[in-house]
């Protein structure tokens, strides 16, 4: 591919052990095998007040919460990988989702989500890897003009699933998260291609 696609890649949690910056760090190299050029973030750099309209109102958009709109901006491709709490969506994704969907200026709404593809992987201790939390953050983002690729990848009993090395042990897990990555940069890359 002549120019690679922009995949910004991250976790929903900023915990220095979590499983699902491990499997961040796995989806941004599968990225870059993939043809495209990741962009691995990681959330506790944009650190975000919850999402208040009155300080929106007071302040306007945070510093960085504006930098985290710049990114999603200047990407075409979104990787997740989202931890489950409590049968959800953590917090800190939540958070930073609501922030970057605030208009600031002469923004269009949902501006920086339009025209998004968007991958999700999710690790964890449970028996279903995250599968009841990637239906909120599938729901979410597709109801705010977001491609969601249907093929997911969930990480069940994750404190035993990585190596040392912080690779995926089971060959079939860390093959369908190149699968992902292909797919999302395959997608990407069309619709970067399209007629507009």
């Amino acid at each position: 591919m002549a120019d690679r696609p922009k995949v910004l890649v991250f976790a929903g949690s900023a915990r220095e052990g979590s499983w699902n910056r491990k499997l961040a760090r796995l989806a941004a190299a599968a990225v870059d095998r993939a043809g495209g050029a990741a962009t691995p973030l990681e959330m506790r750099d944009l650190p975000l007040p919850l999402m208040d309209e009155d300080l929106q109102v007071r302040e306007g958009v945070p510093a960085n919460a504006r930098r985290l709109k710049d990114l999603f901006r200047a990407h075409r491709g979104l990787l997740l990988a989202c931890p489950e709490y409590n049968s959800s969506i953590t917090p800190l994704l939540k958070n930073a989702i609501d922030w970057v969907s605030r208009r600031a200026g002469q923004e269009r709404p949902l501006e920086c989500f339009e025209g998004k593809v968007a991958a999700l992987v999710s690790a964890s201790p449970g028996a279903l890897g995250g599968l009841r939390g990637l239906v909120t953050v599938r729901s979410i983002l597709g109801n705010i003009r977001v491609l969601v690729l249907p093929e997911q990848l969930t990480v069940p009993r994750a404190e035993g699933a990585f190596d040392e090395a912080g690779g995926l042990k089971d060959p079939g897990q860390a093959q369908a998260l190149d699968r992902i990555a292909t797919t999302l940069v395959r997608t990407c890359a069309a619709l970067d291609s399209a007629p507009r």
